[in-house]
Order: structure tokens, then sequence, then C-alpha cells
């Protein structure tokens, strides 16, 4: 009679440390809670940059000045930002996540594919598309950027405080592709169904 199979172990979310919840300074633990409390899961993202817990302080005091404040952008549009450019940049992570989160704001199963892969070919409007194109310019060459690419916005409705944000975003996503890829920060698996089939009432 053979063995049970052993079940294999959960693979890492990260190549480095990860701190437990319980020895984590209070404040990030009562953070992460809350997330639990209102996700139903904790985002990996956050027990992994807990490693370095004053650098975690820091990365999502500037993610809550971009993504909760008022503005120009709705919140879908600035997880569009989120989903094309982390596309861009090769980071499972943030497409994964965020393109979960953008399925949720937008209540459309098939866009973040769409964004990650091309926002050129996706189903959104002139205006998200003027959009996305300055921060692929931002995210690709941003060394390029001149007036002729605010006008471009401007002629979308978009002010240059808009401008600030679109390329804010897209900037400090790039820090946070980065440092996915280089942690090898492994997405939850509950980000990936999220949003794609209606829920059942």
């Amino acid at each position: 009679m053979s063995a049970p199979a052993t079940p294999s172990p959960a693979p890492a979310i990260s190549r480095f440390p990860v701190p437990a919840l319980p020895d984590l300074p209070d404040d990030l633990r009562e953070r992460i809670l809350a997330v639990q409390e209102k996700a139903g899961f904790v985002p990996n993202v956050f027990l992994a940059l807990a490693h370095r817990p004053d650098e975690l302080r820091a990365f999502l005091a500037y993610h809550d000045a971009l993504l909760l404040k008022e503005g120009g952008l709705t919140k879908g549009e600035r997880e569009m930002v989120i989903v094309a450019t982390s596309g861009v940049n090769r980071c499972l992570y943030c497409v994964v996540a965020h393109g979960a989160i953008l399925r949720v704001y937008e209540k459309k199963p098939l866009l973040a594919d769409q964004l990650a892969t091309n926002h050129r070919k996706a189903d959104i409007s002139p205006r998200q598309r003027a959009m996305l194109d300055f921060a692929m310019k931002v995210c690709r060459h941003a060394d390029e950027i001149e007036e002729s690419d605010y006008e471009a916005l401007r002629a979308h409705g978009f002010t240059d405080e808009d401008a600030w944000d679109i390329g804010a975003i897209t900037a400090f996503f790039g820090l946070s592709n980065r440092m996915a890829n280089l942690m090898a920060l492994r997405p939850n698996d509950e980000f990936y169904l999220m949003g794609r089939v209606p829920r059942q009432k």
C-alpha cells in the first residue's frame, strides 16, 4: 500500500524573508488587517514589502496620495494606467492584482487583459486612449515628453494637473513593477478570478 501523497508546500510569495503578521509594528499590522477585512485576504505585496517596514510606510503613503485623492481621473482610469504600464514593464503581480481591481471598478471582464497586452486595441473611449498614450510615453520615453503631448490631453478635457496624476501614477508603479520583479512577488490566487464573472445574488 503506497503512502499518501505529501501535499507540496505553498510557493513562496517573495524571494526575500516575509515577516509574520504578529511580528509587524502595530500601525502596519492594523493597516493590513483592515485590508484583509475588506478584501477577504491579504494581498501579498503588503507582506513582502513589510520586509522593510519604513519603506512599506513610505510606499503606502505615496500610493494613497496618488490613488485616493480627488481629481480628474476616475478610480477605474487610474487602474487603467497601472495595468497598461505594468504590462509594458512585464510585472506579473501588478497586472494580475490591479487587473482584478480594474475589472471590479469598471465591471468589464475583458478590459484588463486587453490593456495589459495592447491599449490601442482595447475597448476604451478616445479620451482614455489619449490618457494611456500619455502614460505609455512617460513609461517608455519620458525624456521625449513635450508640449504637444499635453495639448493632446487637453483636447480630451484633461488638465495639466491630470497630466501630473497620469505621469505620477505611471512613475510610482514603475517603481512598484521593478520591486515586484526584484522580489519575484507572487500574485494571490484570489486576484485571478476577481471581476471575471458576475457575483451570484
